[in-house]
């Protein structure tokens, strides 16, 4: 099984796999990440930009939206010799549910000036195996495996990967097979009970600076409440080979009666 099966150039069907964490009847967003950085990188491709990098994702989560046909869209808004900005977005029920816009920016050798990056954490053969269902239902959370070396409630380090392909019969790249995990980052370190506290995010901003290499991905990760209703969950990302970018996700918390 996959977590989505194509059924035209522009649409997709759900399966099972992508049943969501909050609500098992909708969809989990993470793999809806996954398939319009697919798009992106598709639509890149096709127009000939094998000389661009993806380098920010963004996406904004318009609602909730269940487990059924999806239609997609991509459009390039800032076209550009070094950088582009791309959108793309699903709908369901002719509704808007997600829309991504990415940067993409001229690739080019600098090995020479590389520095700066996050240290690395430990890797995923040196923390501990955790069952993630233990806090969450849904298809898509029990298709995941997880390793998680929690400090106190929101803080702590998280490995996540996933032997579910992103679709059926279609080659997808090591970045949309990341992103389709970006947003496990709220919900593998959580600050409270999500059976008493909802705190779902309403987007997720990554930027990268430098691609991953899929498989893994780490997630150094830090979940903060404010005073007033929102929060913040926040992470350094990382592949086996170490750090690779940032991503920050704004959340919306509140008590659940």
């Amino acid at each position: 099984m996959s977590y989505f099966r194509r059924t035209d150039a522009t649409t997709f069907d759900p399966t099972p796999a992508v049943g969501g964490a909050w609500d098992p009847a909708e969809q989990h967003v993470a793999p809806t990440f996954g398939l319009l950085t697919h798009l992106v990188e598709t639509d890149r491709l096709a127009r000939g930009r094998d000389d661009l990098t993806l380098t920010r994702l963004a996406f904004d989560v318009w609602g909730p939206y269940p487990l059924t046909a999806m239609e997609t869209a991509v459009r390039v808004l800032r076209p550009g010799r070094g950088v582009e900005l791309v959108e793309a977005e699903v709908s369901c029920g002719g509704r808007r549910v997600v829309t991504l816009r990415a940067w993409l920016a001229a690739t080019g050798d600098t090995a020479a000036v590389a520095a700066g990056a996050p240290a690395a954490v430990p890797g995923p053969q040196d923390t501990p195996a955790w069952d993630p269902t233990a806090d969450w239902p849904g298809g898509f959370v029990a298709s995941i495996e997880v390793r998680r070396d929690l400090e106190s409630p929101g803080r702590g380090r998280v490995w996540a990967r996933t032997d579910v392909p992103l679709l059926d019969d279609e080659e997808v790249g090591a970045l949309a097979r990341t992103a389709g995990l970006l947003d496990v980052a709220n919900g593998m370190t959580v600050r409270a009970d999500p059976r008493r506290i909802a705190f779902p995010n309403v987007d997720l901003a990554a930027h990268l600076f430098r691609a991953p290499a899929g498989g893994w991905l780490g997630l150094d990760t830090t979940v903060t409440f404010g005073p007033d209703g929102a929060g913040l969950t926040s992470a350094v990302l990382h592949d086996v080979d170490g750090p690779f970018g940032r991503l920050a996700q704004s959340l919306v918390v509140r008590q659940l009666s």
